[in-house]
Parts: C-alpha cells; sequence; structure tokens
C-alpha cells in the first residue's frame, strides 16, 4: 500500500472522514450522521460528482445544465482524468472545481451538499453508505451494489440518515416509459404474465493484457478499494473492469440493468420466488470472466396463486430487432445513417445490431419499449397496432427537486427500487456461477438451503480490504 494513495488510520479518524474501521470511534465523538444544509427552493445545490472518466463525465454535463446546480468538485483515482476534466470544465465556460483524488477527503468538504457516484460497481454502495453518514444526499449509477447485502445497507445507510438517494435507471424519468408502465396498468394489453427483456449489444473482444506497472498518476490501491489486492493490468482498468466478478457483474449489470428494472417495474413484481441463469462465453478467448451470452429465468408466486415470469437475455454480438426494438438505431439510439463513417468499426457506439429494451405480454396484446424511450403496441389475436408514445425526462433534474424539497416520495428511482433490481442481477449471476436453480425466500431474503449461493449474496466472492468495507451497523 502505497504512502501518497493512502490515509492512515490514525490520520482518517483524527480527520474525521467516514470509514468502516472508524465508525464506531466517530459515532462516540459526535460525528456520524452529520444532518446536512436544509436548501430551500432556490437556494443552490453545491454536488461532487465521483469517477469522472466515462459514465460520471455525463453526470458532470447533466448537472452543470440545471439551473442553480454547480458541480462544486470532481474526484477520480486517476490524476490524468481529473486534470483533463478540469480543462473540460474551465472549457465549458464552468466554475473550476475541487479536485480530489481520495473520496474520504471530499466527504469531509461540508460545503457539498449531494455527491453522485459514477465509479466502478465494487465502490457504489461503499461510497453511497460514507456518503449518507457524511449528510450528503446521493445519486447512486446502477447497478447500487456490488452484492445483494452492500444494497441493503445502502438503503439501510439511507433511511437511518434520512437522506434522499436516488438509483441511476434513468429510465424511470422518461415520460415515454412511464405512460407506457401505466398503460398496462390500465388493462390495455390485458392481464400481463411475462416481460421479456433485451440486452443485445454488440461488444468486441477485450483481448488478453498482462500485469503490468501502475500508470503515473494513479492511485491504484484506491481504485481497488474493497476489491482483493492484485497486480495492475490494463483489462482490469478504465471500462473492461465490468467483465471481471471482483468488480462489475458483466453485461447483465452494465446494460442489462436498465431493462431489468423496466421487466420488474412493469410487471409490478419486487423479488421473485425462483431463478434460473445459464450461458457462457462464446466466440471469443480473452480475458473476460463474465458471460457474453446468458439466459435468465424469474419466477414469481403471486398471492392470488397466479404466477408472473421475467425472461431476460444477454447477447453480446450479431442479434435480430424483436418486436422491431433498436431497428435503424445503434446503441443511445443514435440513428443508423450517422454510423455510416463507422460502419468498419465495431464496438458498442457503431452498433446497429443492437436490440435493447423490453416487450410485455398480456391476455390482449402486448407492449415494445424501445430501449428506456418509446413504445408501441399490438392488440388482439390479429395484432393490430395499438396506442404508442414516447418523450423524455431529466433523471438528474428529478434527483435535485428533490434535494430541494426533501420529499423522497418524489424520486423516480428511489434507492429501496434500485436495490430490489440490483439483486435480481446477483440472483442470477449466482446461479450462472453455481450452474444451479435458486430458490429464493422474498421474505426472508435469503437463498433456500444453499449456504453457497448466500455467501454469494453477501461477499460476492471478495474479502473487503480494510478500511473499505462496509460495516454490519450502518
Amino acid at each position: 500500500m502505497s504512502q501518497d494513495s493512502e490515509i492512515s488510520r490514525r490520520e482518517f479518524l483524527r480527520s474525521g472522514a467516514r470509514t468502516g474501521v472508524g465508525l464506531a470511534a466517530m459515532g462516540g465523538l459526535g460525528l456520524v450522521g452529520a444532518p446536512g444544509k436544509v436548501l430551500g427552493a432556490n437556494d443552490r445545490v453545491r454536488l461532487a460528482v465521483c469517477g469522472v472518466r466515462g459514465r460520471g463525465w455525463d453526470h458532470v454535463r447533466g448537472f452543470s445544465k440545471l439551473p442553480n446546480v454547480q458541480v462544486a468538485a470532481i474526484c477520480d483515482v486517476d490524476e490524468n482524468v481529473g486534470r483533463q476534466r478540469i480543462a473540460d470544465m474551465e472549457k465549458m465556460g464552468l466554475a473550476k472545481p475541487e479536485y480530489y483524488y481520495d473520496v474520504r477527503k471530499l466527504l469531509e468538504d461540508k460545503s457539498i451538499d449531494a455527491i453522485s457516484i459514477a465509479t466502478p460497481d465494487h465502490w457504489h454502495s461503499l461510497i453511497g453508505v460514507w456518503g449518507c453518514e457524511a449528510g450528503k444526499d446521493v445519486y447512486c449509477e446502477k447497478p447500487c451494489c456490488h452484492n445483494w447485502w452492500e444494497g441493503k445497507q445502502l438503503v439501510t445507510a439511507a433511511n437511518r440518515y434520512n437522506r434522499i438517494v436516488q438509483h441511476g435507471t434513468q429510465s424511470r424519468s422518461e415520460k415515454g416509459v412511464i405512460e407506457a408502465v401505466q398503460k398496462m396498468r390500465d388493462g390495455l394489453i390485458g392481464d400481463v404474465y411475462l416481460a421479456r427483456g433485451l440486452c443485445y449489444k454488440w461488444r468486441p473482444s477485450i483481448g488478453h493484457t498482462p500485469n503490468a506497472p501502475v500508470p503515473s498518476g494513479v492511485h491504484y490501491d484506491l481504485w481497488l478499494g474493497p476489491a482483493p489486492e492484485q497486480p495492475f493490468t490494463k483489462n482490469h482498468f478504465h471500462y473492461n473492469w465490468h467483465y471481471f466478478w471482483n468488480y462489475g457483474s458483466g453485461d447483465l449489470g452494465n446494460q442489462g440493468i436498465h431493462q431489468l428494472d423496466i421487466a420488474r417495474w412493469g410487471l409490478g413484481v419486487k423479488f421473485p420466488n425462483r431463478v434460473s441463469a445459464v450461458g457462457g462465453k462464446f466466440i471469443f478467448k480473452d480475458d473476460q470472466e463474465t458471460p457474453n451470452v446468458l439466459n435468465c429465468s424469474f419466477q414469481y408466486d403471486m398471492p392470488d396463486g397466479s404466477r408472473k415470469m421475467i425472461e431476460f437475455e444477454v447477447r453480446g454480438w450479431m442479434t435480430n430487432h424483436e418486436a422491431g426494438i433498436g431497428v435503424g438505431k445503434g446503441s443511445h439510439g443514435i440513428p443508423a445513417a450517422g454510423l455510416q463513417a463507422q460502419k468498419h468499426k465495431l464496438g458498442p457506439v457503431a452498433a446497429p445490431q443492437n436490440s435493447i429494451g423490453d416487450i410485455f405480454y398480456g391476455s390482449k396484446g402486448y407492449l415494445a419499449i424501445d430501449g428506456g424511450a418509446g413504445y408501441k403496441t399490438w392488440l388482439g389475436p390479429g395484432q393490430e397496432p395499438g396506442p404508442h408514445g414516447s418523450g423524455g425526462g431529466d433523471h438528474f433534474l428529478n434527483f435535485v427537486e428533490a434535494v430541494r424539497s426533501r420529499n423522497k416520495a418524489s424520486l423516480n428511482a428511489p434507492i429501496e427500487e434500485g436495490y430490489i433490481s440490483s439483486t435480481l442481477i446477483y440472483l442470477a449471476n449466482a446461479s450462472y456461477r453455481l450452474g444451479k436453480t435458486i430458490e429464493f425466500d422474498p421474505d426472508a431474503l435469503k437463498v433456500v438451503n444453499d449456504d453457497d449461493a448466500n455467501r454469494l449474496l453477501r461477499s460476492a466472492d471478495r474479502g473487503y480490504r480494510k478500511p473499505f468495507y462496509i460495516p454490519e451497523n450502518v
């Protein structure tokens, strides 16, 4: 552990920063659970973004557009990224933010009202819990946790410290999706019994990368955080970390959680009773650990004796366009015409083959949601076109408005919902990794008679490294 990338335990406790090691001591000093400021409707919200290379840069730009919101600080363990983003913000005419490479030092800044988290997944819940304890409101990217237990702890912290915590499943703020769900609630397609989620995203091979020296300016010990210590390799770092169990959850948790969350929302269900997932790695021989093809089934036994089901499929190469989902688009809704200049490249952006969305089946017809925006319906035995709609929204704005109002009920994606959808990811991955169907008790919140699966849901095969761990009692 290098001296320049780690604050000693003694210094950390003395500074009053939030860490699992020091919770009891800090509680005795009255330092845990800082109340945070109460903002008026016209007060400026000072926000910090944690992790600013990829998705976090979208956070910076999205929050900076909002009236009376300032991205006052950024945090990234890669100082090269931090310097670049400071320069980028100044070019945009934004005030120069404070820069931190250690999130614990950021959380000491009492002028910060809220944080947004766009780090690798294995840091999400830990920073979220620390943020709640420090009196900050939290916007947490999906999935909100790296295993079921972490998500439960984050929900507990949000409630204990009375924090506003939004989950980054932004489709819940899209007017078209909200309308689609309401149409199903109103009975448009009858008794909705099945949702099918599609995560077909063209992904190239990540290849092989050897162990290498840590790049200059990268605080690698802080990047690892709770994860097991191991040598640096490029494939475990920027973006490709998604495909390793210690840091991510494959494309099921990377892209798929958006569609899995919509599927669960549309069906009106929470935790399943039975989960089964089969798949593997196909075509490529590379460093990736997670499957690039995964077929998942989530069974729900309803109180009235009926049954509902979610089918979910991850596919990382060629596909068709079920229910017209993805026709004429690449990733992120880029029109096919705009991809012609990139037609000889592979990857998630230059991929008109992508199909990202959900299909709901009912007794009177079916409804398809394309990505996280518009929807179409087909009704009756003749599958005649029915109502359709579209419309955007602003998930960042929804969060900021809730921060000002202190009204948790106004959140479109409260952490309680994000935690449930994230749990589905880890149930499916546990089924895949153990090679067995999982029977889950939605009341006791544990796998029935399966210690191996319960261990995966709690630890995800990693022992937390001190001081980077979530305490039992948050």
